[in-house]
C-alpha cells in the first residue's frame, strides 16, 4: 500500500521533494536495478500529466528518490488541486505504487 504524502507546489518556482522508500521490514529499500514514474494530473480520468524528474540517490541502498519539477513545468499547471503518484519498477517489471496523494498548485505574485 503507498504512502499518502500531499504536496504543495508554488507555480513559476523550482520544487523538489525527497522519499524515502521502505520495505515491508521499515528498512530502506535498495533501489539498485530499480526505475522511477512520477507523475501529476488534474484528476485521475485526465488525459494530460505533467512527469516529475525523478532521481535516485547516489547510493541507492538509502532508498531515496528526489522528485522535482522546474519552474516552467509549474508554471504550466493551474492552481489548483491535482493528484500525483510514484511507481517504482524492479528489474523483473514489478511495479509497486510507494507514495501517492493531492498535490495543491498555489500562484505567486512575483514572476
Amino acid at each position: 500500500m503507498a504512502t499518502i504524502s500531499n504536496l504543495f507546489i508554488n507555480q513559476d518556482t523550482d520544487f523538489s521533494t525527497t522519499v524515502t522508500v521502505n520495505d515491508s521490514s521499515g528498512s530502506a529499500l535498495n533501489l539498485t536495478s530499480y526505475t522511477a514514474l512520477a507523475m501529476i494530473r488534474k484528476t485521475y480520468q485526465s488525459t494530460t500529466a505533467t512527469t516529475f524528474t525523478s532521481t535516485f540517490a547516489a547510493d541507492r541502498t538509502t532508498g531515496q528518490i528526489t522528485i522535482s519539477l522546474t519552474d516552467a513545468q509549474t508554471a504550466l499547471l493551474e492552481d489548483g488541486r491535482y493528484v500525483y503518484d510514484l511507481v517504482v519498477t524492479d528489474n523483473s517489471g514489478i511495479k509497486t505504487r510507494v507514495v501517492e496523494g493531492i498535490a495543491t498548485v498555489t500562484p505567486g505574485v512575483s514572476r
